[in-house]
């Protein structure tokens, strides 16, 4: 058996510091990954670089005599997937870098700003000689700012961002005015703390607990309790990379395994369903095969590929806030999950919040959580819309800890 994988990135950036345009960098790079099968081992050969497909699979060949043991059929099917909807060019990215800063800078001229804005473009093939053929294609821009105010003391003040595969200026210039528009504002925190942020860094431990291995091993929190109801009713989670929810992400998983409608659920009202495990970890441990592998470009596959989305509720984030108010995150640092689930974060900024606009700057204060609480009887939803960051974004009670 003979298999390549094929990674192509271009990344194009403005880079801006103290409010001028510094820099513009272009990076263009490939990246392969040669593997031959025989008698139930890999040999393979990682390659950064053009090769080509007679040497690099001849290098793969040799590394055979280091024996990794990989015993598995190699999948079938022909699929192209490309959800580039926009590219500019490197002309075009400059131009709306320097209208965009001038546009912030002549409405907040207290601010000091960093960062820029950035295109990024990919590609990934799969394919091999049983007939397997899969490519998957994006491009997106993004623009990502630090701030800070003359009258601050610290380095930073905060940041925000925003990425789109059709990028739109009046989108960021909203984002820039509610962040900046509101800070010289100040507000008191509410009695009830709703944290209003992004989800994806919450799910690091969830991730963590749903993995197969871990959870026939005894070492996961949610070792014995699949079937059991653990989370809340509104609370399901998905690995999606369908054409609606895929970021960069492929639909098929480093062994080329492709899941029916590119999604599978997890936790569905609350009820864990399932861990992920890939053909190694299904075989090792006798579970459900829910093609999960990672790919490595220079080892076997392992596991750990899934992309997990919260279901959204059918209310918006104001219609679940009820009239209540949120506080959102801005600044943050030197917090996480221990190994029992329990969280904390030390927020150094953070905006009181209606929902869809901020209200004013909070004073410095530390959220503290669990896992099971988090995603249990404290989870308020993920609304159906995505004010403030312009992306998905979790409602979640939270205590006030220890500063």
């Amino acid at each position: 058996m003979k298999e390549k994988f094929t990674y192509t990135e271009t990344i194009s950036t403005v880079k801006i510091e103290e409010n001028k345009i510094v820099a513009f960098d272009k990076n263009n790079a490939a990246t392969y990954s040669f593997r031959v099968g025989r008698d139930g081992f890999l040999g393979v050969h990682y390659q950064k670089g053009q090769m080509s497909d007679e040497e690099g699979y001849a290098k793969a060949e040799q590394n055979l005599e280091l024996k990794r043991p990989y015993a598995f059929e190699p999948e079938t099917g022909e699929r192209h997937r490309d959800k580039t909807e926009r590219v500019f060019s490197d002309k075009e990215l400059m131009d709306m870098t320097r209208e965009a800063l001038e546009h912030i800078r002549s409405k907040h001229p207290d601010f000091r700003l960093d960062g820029g804005l950035r295109q990024q473009k990919t590609k990934f093939w799969q394919e091999n000689d049983r007939g397997l053929n899969y490519s998957n294609q994006d491009c997106s821009a993004h623009a990502d700012f630090s701030f800070k105010h003359k009258n601050s003391k610290d380095i930073s003040d905060g940041w925000f961002g925003i990425g789109e595969r059709n990028f739109e200026l009046g989108k960021l210039y909203s984002m820039a005015d509610n962040y900046l528009g509101n800070y010289e504002k100040e507000a008191k925190l509410p009695e009830e703390i709703i944290v209003q942020i992004q989800y994806y860094g919450l799910l690091g431990k969830l991730k963590q607990s749903l993995d197969a291995e871990r959870l026939c091993l005894g070492t996961s929190l949610l070792t014995g309790k699949l079937g059991e109801k653990i989370f809340s009713d509104r609370f399901t989670l998905c690995h999606d990379v369908s054409d609606k929810e895929c970021w960069h992400d492929n639909f098929f998983d480093g062994e080329g395994v492709v899941l029916p409608g590119d999604k599978l659920t997890y936790v569905e009202n609350g009820v864990v369903l399932r861990g992920y495990a890939d053909k190694r970890i299904a075989k090792k441990y006798g579970v459900e095969h829910t093609g999960s592998a990672q790919r490595d470009f220079s080892d076997v596959p392992s596991n750990g590929y899934v992309s997990f989305r919260i279901a959204r509720s059918d209310k918006t984030v104001k219609e679940l806030l009820d009239g209540k108010l949120s506080v959102v995150p801005v600044r943050y640092s030197g917090g996480g999950f221990n190994e029992k689930g329990e969280y904390v974060m030390p927020v150094q900024m953070a905006y009181l919040c209606d929902g869809e606009r901020f209200l004013g700057r909070l004073p410095e204060f530390t959220l503290v959580s669990n896992m099971f609480d988090m995603f249990g009887d404290d989870f308020i939803g993920v609304g159906s819309d995505n004010p403030v960051f312009n992306d998905k974004q979790i409602l979640v009670r939270m205590k006030l800890g220890n500063a």
